[in-house]
């Protein structure tokens, strides 16, 4: 059995508020809720949008915060991350990628794949062929370990128009891609800062709600220019993987008035 902890959408700033929320506030509230609770877990996976519009003082000051955690972490990057700034200044896998911050881990049961969708200057996430070559020889390097990918980029539409928008581009050639492997287990997603569950192609997926902010849901209908943060607490994942299969529970850490 492993036990994870996911973390998504920092949005992590050295100073200053975003969207009315204090990000470091917010981190130290997870940061302590994980170290008190849950610290027989394997890792904490923090699957991208580490900083919100990053700076070489942003990421060395989340390193520092996230230096408290008593669990190693993983981190990911999102659609507002660099990655050159997340390898000079986060500890990421030796046999990572070299073009990308895509890598494997393994484990007590379990194949944990740390996907890479950022595209550069865009929202939306992309999925070459490089990294598509990387995904299918490191699911069947598995073999019959269960698999669980984390990503950025949800891979299909979630009925929140929206986000939608901004998904994985060629989501659908990724998920045909899955189907050749039996041991993919869970899809882990970031980025819409809402909590949903459903299943694609057979495939169970959830995505997270952000530790900074959380999305309206879409009724009643919003768009970009009338955006404002929904006033929900935040919260992180603690998924558990076994023989059986996999449970994830959404734990929230800290008040809505935290941070706010």
């Amino acid at each position: 059995m492993t036990k994870l902890i996911w973390m998504s959408d920092l949005h992590f700033t050295a100073e200053g508020d975003v969207l009315g929320h204090d990000p470091r506030a917010r981190l130290e509230a997870a940061i302590s809720h994980i170290n008190a609770h849950h610290d027989d877990a394997a890792y904490c996976v923090i699957s991208g949008d580490l900083v919100n519009r990053g700076t070489p003082g942003d990421y060395a000051t989340l390193a520092q915060a996230l230096d408290g955690l008593t669990i190693p972490y993983l981190p990911m990057a999102g659609n507002h991350d660099d990655r050159a700034l997340v390898r000079a200044h986060l500890p990421i896998p030796n046999d990572t990628m070299a073009a990308f911050v895509q890598y494997a881990v393994a484990a007590e049961g379990a194949a944990i794949l740390c996907l890479d969708t950022l595209d550069p200057g865009k929202d939306s996430g992309a999925f070459c062929e490089d990294r598509k070559g990387w995904l299918r020889a490191a699911l069947s390097a598995a073999g019959d370990t269960p698999a669980v990918i984390f990503m950025h980029h949800p891979p299909l539409p979630l009925c929140l128009p929206m986000q939608d928008a901004d998904r994985l581009r060629d989501g659908e050639a990724f998920l045909q891609l899955l189907q050749g492997f039996d041991n993919v287990t869970y899809l882990c997603c970031g980025h819409v800062h809402r909590p949903i569950t459903g299943t694609t192609h057979g495939i169970p997926f959830a995505t997270m709600r952000s530790v900074l902010y959380q999305a309206p849901p879409p009724q009643p209908a919003w768009d970009w220019e009338s955006f404002a943060p929904a006033k929900e607490a935040p919260a992180l994942g603690v998924l558990k993987i076994g023989p059986s299969g996999v449970t994830l529970q959404y734990d929230q850490f800290c008040a809505f008035e935290i941070g706010t």
